[in-house]
C-alpha cells in the first residue's frame, strides 16, 4: 500500500508535465519560461481548454467571452456581496462561487473561471468599506482584476501569476476535481473540490506565513538568528520545499523576475533574497538528507503583496489561476467515461456477534 499515492500513475493527460528530478514544468508542451510573462491568461486559457469544448472560439472570442462572464457573475452575485464578505474571504468566494450553475458547458466553464476573479476583489472592498467595483468588460481579465481591486498598476504582475500557477500535473486539488467529474458532475462540483483541497495548508493555503515570516524577521533584524531558531524549534521555513521537485521549483524564477519588474519593490526584494540566500544555507546545514529549495510560495507572496491583495487573501488569488486547470482536467477527466474506485485495505477489527 502506498499511502500517499507517490509514484502512482493515476491519469495520462495532456495538460502538464511536471518533471520533479529536472526541474521543469510543461504546459500543454510549453515549457514555463516560454510563456509566463510572454502569454497573457486569456492565452492559457485557450491553450489548456483547446479540444474540450466544441464551442470553442479563437483566443479574442474567448477573451471576450470571459469579460461577459465575469460582469455576469457579478450581477448574479452583487445583491448577496455583503453577506458573503461577513466571512473570510476565501470562504465567502467559495460560497459565491457554489451559486454558478452546474453543468459541462464552456459558459459554464468561463463563470467558473471568472468567479474567484470578480468576488475576490468584490469582498475585499466591502471589508474596507468601500462599494464594490463593477467589472469592465473592455479590460483583459489580469487588468480588470487589479482595477476592481482599487490598484492601477501590477496587472502584467498577475498575469504572469496567473499563467505561472494555472497547471501543475496531479496535484491534490486537481486530483480531486478529477474525482468528482469521474462522476458525471458538472464543473461547478469539480471546482468547489478543487477548492476544498487548496485552502490546506500542504497545498495552497501556505502563502499568506511567508509574508509573516519575512515581515518578523525584518523587525528583528537578524536574519540567521531567527531561521536558526525555527529550525532548532523544529518548524519549517514557509516558502521552501516541495513534494515532488527535488531542484528549485521553476515557477520561484518565473514569479521573482515578474516581482522584479514591479515598481516600488527593490528593497522588499533584496530583503527576501537576502531571507532566501541564507535560508538555503541553513536547510543543507541542517537537513542534509532532503532536498528543501525555493518553491513556488516565497516569491508568490512577494507578488501579490506588492499587487496589493493581503495575505489572507493569497489563496483566493491562487484559486484563480488554478480554477483553469481544474476545468481542463475536468473536462479531459468526463472524456474518459470512468469512475475514478480505488480500493483500500480493512485493518480494523472483526467481531463475532453470534458468539
Amino acid at each position: 500500500m502506498n499511502s500517499g499515492l507517490d509514484q502512482v500513475i493515476a491519469a495520462e493527460t495532456v495538460l502538464s508535465d511536471v518533471d520533479g528530478l529536472g526541474g521543469e514544468l510543461v504546459i500543454r508542451g510549453y515549457p514555463l519560461d516560454a510563456i509566463a510573462g510572454k502569454m497573457s491568461f486569456e492565452g492559457a486559457a485557450h491553450l489548456l481548454l483547446d479540444g474540450f469544448f466544441d464551442d470553442l472560439p479563437d483566443e479574442d472570442g474567448l477573451t471576450a467571452r470571459l469579460a461577459a462572464a465575469r460582469v455576469d457573475v457579478f450581477e448574479r452575485t452583487e445583491m448577496l456581496l455583503p453577506r458573503l464578505a461577513e466571512s473570510p474571504p476565501y470562504d465567502g468566494m467559495r460560497a459565491g462561487l457554489a451559486l454558478m450553475p452546474d453543468d459541462r458547458s464552456l459558459e459554464a466553464a468561463l463563470r467558473l473561471i471568472a468567479a474567484p476573479a470578480v468576488l475576490t476583489p468584490a469582498l475585499l472592498s466591502l471589508r474596507e468599506g468601500k462599494a464594490p467595483k463593477a467589472p469592465d468588460a473592455g479590460l483583459s481579465h489580469a487588468a480588470d482584476i487589479v482595477r476592481m481591486l482599487g490598484r492601477d498598476d501590477g496587472a502584467d504582475a498577475l498575469d504572469t501569476y496567473l499563467v505561472t500557477v494555472c497547471d501543475h500535473g496531479l496535484n491534490a486539488s486537481t486530483f480531486a476535481a478529477r474525482v468528482v467529474a469521474s462522476t458525471r458532475a458538472g464543473l461547478t462540483s469539480s471546482v468547489l473540490a478543487g477548492l476544498g483541497a487548496l485552502i490546506g495548508p500542504l497545498h495552497g493555503g501556505a502563502p499568506g506565513p511567508v509574508i509573516e515570516m519575512l515581515d518578523q524577521i525584518e523587525a528583528g533584524g537578524d536574519i540567521g538568528g531567527w531561521l536558526k531558531r525555527e529550525l532548532e524549534s523544529g518548524q519549517r521555513l514557509m516558502g521552501f520545499g516541495h513534494r515532488i521537485y527535488r531542484v528549485r521549483d521553476p515557477r520561484a524564477d518565473a514569479l521573482k523576475n515578474a516581482v522584479r519588474r514591479l515598481p516600488r519593490t527593490a528593497g522588499r526584494l533584496a530583503f527576501a533574497e537576502a531571507v532566501e540566500a541564507k535560508a538555503l544555507e541553513l536547510l543543507s546545514q541542517s537537513k542534509p538528507g532532503r532536498v528543501l529549495q525555493t518553491n513556488v510560495e516565497f516569491y508568490t507572496a512577494l507578488l501579490l503583496e506588492a499587487v496589493g491583495f493581503p495575505p489572507d487573501a493569497f489563496t483566493c488569488v491562487f484559486a484563480m489561476g488554478r480554477v483553469l486547470g481544474w476545468i481542463a482536467h475536468s473536462r479531459e477527466q468526463a472524456s474518459l467515461d470512468r469512475l475514478i474506485r480505488p480500493q483500500s485495505r480493512y485493518v480494523g477489527p472483526r467481531f463475532d456477534l453470534a458468539a
